[in-house]
């Protein structure tokens, strides 16, 4: 070969459909699927931003350099990061390039004959010959018929072929995985998710300042927030007195759609849910706010009302904080609720069952500074008593004090809380749907067999078949044999 000899180079048109084709090829797509799955871990094992934010504030706490260069590489917001989504949109780009070509070569496939009989049928599979009496090709026909073959007759032979159903559950599939990824996009563009804890009988208006954790979609802002109210007016649950499990959570409330509108009564259950529009709100979990009055050593009210505890366990032992910082010196109280008070020899107090029947106040309480001025985010069910001094312990039952040398502390009462999700998932249909088809497209892509089967009667009376599996999937030879027997019937 001369080394003068020119060799052409891709221009830019070639080029781009190189690029193209390569993009859009199966091995891409599935590539591209595996990486996206990688790249969704460190969204699993690191805390993200738009979820627990007083979290990644203790990542920047423990290790601020650290820190810092994971969140250059978008590590506590990786769905949201530009990284993953130019692997998602790839993916979308490669299915649909991928997929859509496909579908369309299949529907003229399945539209058209199959093909002519081959001429060595001996080199098929499952051939088989014999000296017939000339009705085997009428039998044929009728065999083919019953079972819903697509039949080619061309100069005494016969080409049937069924299965098609397979390459349609294949392609149905991935055309559903593009169903699943448009329904993801729509609610990651036009959805929100947010979580409210509502003290019964107060009152939940939707806006972004009485959302307790709320996350919007990338082209989703306030104005988007349907205007309604809802009122906590009742909430009733009931529990399994022999294994304590919860069997019914019943929560009534007056909503009001439209400012302006009467208020309607409308009863939500964990499964059933409250709509307006496109947004609806779940009834997600329940437990206790205590009330307490916090006296100064004066005698004066520095605080008085509900405070919202977290359960710790099935029996909603819950834990939470009670925070003064209108006091003098500011109070703190480390406490637990226990709504059926009872005493364990390893964990101390406990709930032994999940009703309010005889409930307790656990208290542990402390004086200094509260650190709320410290321009840092803190939890509302936590305090940081490293700047404290305690004051002591105590327990509490209801309408009992606790005075110490700074004040004192009664347990009035307390009032069931409900934790409500207000979800607005536009794509979540599109998601469903698509899931629901790639299962149907597996199913039928497993469990179909594509095949061709074959006959040629020649003029002497010589009967040839064969059969070929397409794919290797099994169950031809019996087909063959039940085939093969049908038409012999017509010899006896």
């Amino acid at each position: 070969m001369s080394n003068d000899k020119d060799i052409s180079e891709l221009g830019l048109t070639s080029s781009l459909r190189f690029m193209w084709r390569q993009l859009t090829s199966m091995r891409t797509a599935l590539s591209l699927l595996l990486i996206l799955g990688v790249a969704s871990i460190p969204g699993s094992l690191i805390p993200q931003r738009p979820q627990n934010p007083m979290k990644v504030s203790d990542y920047f706490k423990s290790d601020p350099t650290l820190a810092l260069w994971m969140d250059r590489l978008s590590l506590f917001d990786v769905y949201g990061s530009p990284w993953f989504s130019a692997i998602y949109i790839l993916l979308f780009i490669s299915l649909i390039g991928c997929v859509l070509p496909r579908t369309f070569e299949h529907f003229k496939a399945s539209r058209a004959l199959p093909p002519i009989t081959p001429k060595h049928l001996e080199k098929m599979e499952f051939f088989s010959t014999w000296q017939g009496t000339g009705t085997e090709f009428d039998a044929a026909q009728s065999f083919f018929r019953k079972r819903h073959f697509r039949v080619r007759e061309n100069e005494g032979t016969l080409s049937a072929e069924k299965g098609y159903l397979r390459e349609t559950g294949n392609l149905l599939f991935h055309l559903a995985l593009i169903l699943v990824l448009i329904g993801v996009s729509l609610g990651a563009l036009f959805g929100m998710k947010g979580e409210a804890i509502v003290n019964v009988g107060e009152r939940f208006t939707n806006t972004p300042t009485t959302y307790d954790s709320l996350t919007y979609g990338k082209l989703f802002s306030d104005s988007s927030l349907p205007p309604f109210t809802l009122t906590m007016t009742n909430f009733k649950a009931e529990y399994d007195p022999l294994t304590n499990a919860p069997k019914d959570y019943s929560l009534w409330v007056d909503a009001i759609s439209q400012p302006g509108d009467a208020p309607v009564k409308h009863l939500i259950k964990v499964n059933s849910p409250l709509s307006f529009g496109s947004t609806n709100v779940y009834l997600q979990a329940n437990g206790y706010s205590p009330i307490v009055t916090v006296r100064d050593k004066a005698g004066a009210v520095v605080f008085q009302g509900p405070v919202p505890f977290l359960p710790q366990d099935g029996n909603l032992t819950s834990a939470g904080a009670i925070k003064v910082p209108d006091s003098t010196p500011q109070l703190g109280f480390v406490a637990s609720f226990l709504p059926t008070a009872s005493r364990d020899k390893i964990r101390g107090g406990i709930s032994s069952f999940p009703e309010a029947l005889d409930p307790a106040l656990l208290l542990s309480a402390w004086t200094g500074d509260l650190g709320l001025d410290r321009g840092v985010p803190q939890s509302v069910y936590r305090i940081d008593t490293s700047k404290m001094a305690r004051i002591g312990l105590k327990t509490l039952k209801l309408g009992e004090t606790y005075s110490f040398a700074q004040g004192s502390i009664t347990f009035d009462g307390f009032v069931p809380w409900v934790n409500l999700q207000i979800v607005r998932d536009p794509g979540k249909l599109f998601a469903l749907f698509g899931a629901i088809l790639a299962i149907l497209g597996l199913l039928a892509s497993l469990f179909t067999r594509r095949r061709r089967i074959w006959i040629r009667v020649s003029g002497d009376g010589l009967v040839e078949v064969a059969g070929l599996a397409k794919n290797g999937a099994p169950g031809l030879e019996i087909e063959m044999a039940a085939f093969v027997d049908e038409l012999k019937k017509v010899n006896q």
